[in-house]
């Protein structure tokens, strides 16, 4: 069965239209009208081996904020979506990403609870039209639409636009490990039976 959704949403601050495909090759067709952001998605989608369109036409005349954590509330909701009941994945993933001078961990659970820890000290820049304080809003919104737990840690960097790099490539590969399919699994990953 294809575990794919899409979204789509409309406020008074942002149009948008998310695909997901969690089974797909990396694939990706981005329109958010922020460069940088966009680039982090490519990343997403890459690392994470996810198919990925996203359409959005947001309030930029205001700033990038609502567009980029819509998208990240749509992109939560789509993940939660395609994995229907969540049988059969390996829930749990973790990557360690080093970039230059940055190394950064990413843990996952897809326990349906959400929660955000952000140990990301990353400096305050504005990256094209992206500040990089958006990168923990982006997530912030999709670990709570999506209900899993993230857990991102900086251990050492300087340059911004590679922290904030580094913590989408290894999100995008913790989030791939825990929805793949786990081949000795054959229930729900949980002594609850439900997630």
């Amino acid at each position: 069965m294809p575990r794919t959704a899409t979204i789509r949403r409309e406020t008074a601050e942002t149009t948008i239209e998310l695909t997901v495909n969690l089974d797909g090759s990396g694939n990706h067709t981005l329109a958010t009208g922020v460069g940088f952001f966009d680039h982090m998605l490519t990343h997403l989608s890459k690392h994470g081996l996810f198919d990925l369109a996203v359409q959005c036409k947001g309030d930029l005349h205001v700033d990038a904020h609502h567009t980029v954590e819509d998208v990240g509330i749509c992109f939560g909701k789509c993940l939660a979506q395609a994995l229907g009941t969540k049988a059969g994945i390996r829930r749990y993933g973790s990557a360690t990403v080093p970039m230059d001078e940055t190394l950064v961990t990413a843990a996952v659970d897809l326990s349906g609870r959400p929660f955000l820890v952000w140990k990301a000290d990353v400096p305050n820049e504005l990256l094209g039209t992206f500040h990089s304080s958006l990168a923990e809003e982006f997530w912030r919104a999709a670990s709570s639409a999506g209900g899993f737990n993230l857990h991102v840690v900086l251990h050492h960097g300087r340059n911004a636009h590679h922290i904030v790099e580094a913590i989408f490539k290894a999100t995008a590969r913790a989030l791939r490990q825990a929805t793949e399919a786990d081949p000795r699994a054959t229930g729900i990953p949980s002594t609850k039976g439900v997630l």
